[in-house]
């Protein structure tokens, strides 16, 4: 297969939770919720306070006051009519850079994501009724690889039309939950899904909570069983968060991302218990070191709490992400050595050159041997600048830079590059390949197609992977297929569940054979298996106690069938012993904690539930 690389054309950008932080501190708009057959009085009396109303919804307005504090505002609208005021918080999209790969414009590529979630193992039934809605910035209706008779749109006030390019993140979003399956471009998870597209980011690329909880009810009225939010911020809001439970006690599913600052921070809407967070994951099954894990305890002390619905509950893959781009907003650098595809990301100059090779070793000299060749020259010692421009000035048609370590080099001439010849960058891996090859083509131009990478990445895979397997059981509810996907999650990271991974790497073909084998319900609840082999006969019970002020836990298991156990205290082995059914962990800690336990058969992933012990 002929592998490319896709550059976009636009600079890499973090947009993340903290991005939000300074534009909250000035934040003048507001929601005011109200009796809907009294809204009217609360309009003129929001108008007569010098209101500019941005949204009229069910139960809800949502309007800026120039220059008012929220204890202003209560002032203003202090009338019997008001249920609540509340801070209208900023959402922003959740995608931290964007980079390159793929050769989509000569060939159906299928994204990483999608085998290591088993959706090519499962067939999207197009006749189950499944619709996603996609609130983000839109779905741009220059990008052919999408069955548009299947999809719908609505617009949030000054976002402009929702097929229109609103920047490339709803494209790609949509891309990955259901680009058609064809011969070009990419797959999505569930391939030609119906989808409702609700744009709701302005012009400055981002929007409001109330622009979520209105699209929440769009997203009812048009049918969907799926909401995807790839998109945060922080502040909870309880507008905002009763949409998404009333969209849930209606049957639906809504996930959100986790957010990308790499820390543990609850971002919203993700951190709401009707809506599932969701994390990132590499090709390699690790960790994306972007994505946010907050922790599952909320309060202090005896006040303490765990609820797995408001932390990661399953992951994707979101780093590196092949999906759609509005048309020509990506720039594809491809490269083969003799005939076969070798990885290329591009650096500079579109154009195509087709040669022999010349290894000009790291091309700190002008070389006339290079001539009429590409140059393939090895990172190192100068820049990127001038090993491309001694290339050219040796009569070079292109020059390829190899990483001098392991993976993709990704690196540009620099802004006063004045070179012409086409120029990209290789991975070490495939030094040896190129230095043998006699021959090497490569080009660099615009693609429909381009790499991004966050949570907003894998946020969409997840949704359309349960809209795959929830083709295949269409009389389940959203919590049925949220609690299968939880139950059959691959383990990956420590043994068990944990604040990372959730319960694991969402498996779409598991996850059906789930539900055939137990019903909608599940055998077990779904979600209580550690996302490992965990059985339902391997229970534990935990107790916490204080002996003269230190911590200790008592944990009592039943089911093990090995001789001996292994005791794990949040992801980590404390004691390998002897399977009688009982263990005392002494902490040797005093004043307060929480500590998450399993116990597994010893050196397997067959492990109890986790059990969590708050002091």
């Amino acid at each position: 297969m002929l592998k490319t690389t896709i550059k976009p054309t636009l600079a890499a950008t973090l947009l993340a939770l903290g991005s939000t932080a300074a534009l909250a501190d000035s934040n003048d708009r507001y929601i005011i919720q109200v009796d809907n057959n009294s809204k009217g009085i609360v309009k003129a009396l929001a108008k007569q306070s010098g209101a500019d109303i941005h949204i009229d919804a069910n139960g809800f307005i949502a309007a800026t006051f120039s220059g008012k504090s929220l204890s202003d505002v209560k002032g203003l609208m202090n009338n019997p009519h008001v249920k609540l005021v509340e801070q209208d918080q900023v959402r922003r999209p959740m995608a931290l850079y964007n980079d390159d790969a793929g050769n989509p414009d000569t060939m159906q590529i299928t994204p990483y994501a999608v085998y290591q979630a088993q959706a090519d193992q499962v067939t999207f039934d197009p006749n189950a009724g499944m619709k996603v809605c996609v609130i983000d910035s839109g779905l741009d209706d220059s990008n052919p690889d999408f069955v548009w008779s299947n999809i719908t749109g609505d617009n949030d006030p000054g976002t402009g039309n929702w097929f229109d390019n609103g920047g490339p993140h709803g494209t790609h979003v949509a891309g990955t939950i259901g680009a058609a399956d064809n011969s070009y471009g990419v797959v999505g998870m569930a391939p030609g899904v119906d989808m409702h597209i609700i744009k709701v980011f302005n012009a400055s690329g981002w929007g409001y909570s109330s622009d979520l909880a209105y699209a929440a009810q769009k997203c009812s009225q048009a049918g969907a069983n799926i909401i995807n939010m790839s998109l945060g911020g922080g502040g909870a809001n309880s507008t905002e968060e009763n949409a998404f439970i009333d969209f849930v006690n209606n049957g639906g599913f809504v996930v959100a991302a986790a957010g990308n600052d790499g820390n543990d921070v609850r971002s919203y809407p993700a951190g709401y218990p009707a809506v599932m967070m969701i994390g990132a994951n590499d090709g390699d099954d690790n960790i994306a070191d972007f994505s946010q894990y907050p922790s599952c305890t909320s309060g202090r002390g005896k006040r303490a709490t765990s609820d797995e619905t408001i932390c990661v509950e399953v992951t994707a893959g979101g780093v590196d992400t092949l999906s759609t781009y509005p048309a020509g907003g990506a720039t594809m650098a491809s490269m083969t050595a003799d005939g076969a595809g070798v990885a290329a990301s591009a650096m500079e100059n579109s154009g195509s050159a087709s040669a022999a090779t010349y290894f000009m070793g790291i091309g700190d000299a002008v070389d006339s041997n290079a001539s009429g060749k590409v140059c393939v020259i090895d990172r190192g010692s100068i820049s990127f600048y001038d090993k491309v421009n001694n290339c050219e000035l040796s009569g070079g048609v292109g020059a390829v830079v190899v990483n001098n370590e392991p993976g993709m080099l990704y690196g540009t001439l620099g802004e006063t590059n004045d070179t012409s010849i086409p120029a990209v960058g290789a991975a070490q891996e495939d030094r040896s390949t190129l230095l043998a090859a006699s021959t090497v083509d490569i080009s660099i131009g615009a693609s429909d197609y381009g790499l991004m990478s966050g949570t907003s990445m894998a946020t969409p895979a997840v949704a359309g992977v349960a809209a795959l397997v929830w083709s295949n059981h269409p009389t389940c509810t959203g919590e049925d297929i949220r609690g299968a996907l939880k139950a059959t999650a691959r383990d990956a990271g420590t043994v068990g569940k944990d604040v990372y991974f959730g319960y694991g790497i969402v498996q779409a073909a598991d996850a059906s054979a789930y539900l055939t084998a137990n019903g909608c319900s599940g055998g077990n609840g779904g979600g209580d298996n550690g996302g490992g082999d965990t059985g339902g006969d391997l229970t534990l019970t935990a107790t916490g106690y204080k002996v003269k002020g230190s911590q200790a836990v008592d944990l009592s298991w039943s089911g093990a069938a090995g001789s001996d156990v292994d005791v794990y205290r949040d992801g980590s082995v404390v004691a390998t012993t002897a399977n009688d059914g009982a263990y005392t962990d002494a902490l040797n800690t005093k004043g307060g904690g929480v500590y998450d336990y399993q116990v597994c058969e010893a050196g397997t992933t067959t492990c109890s539930a986790t059990m969590t012990v708050v002091f």
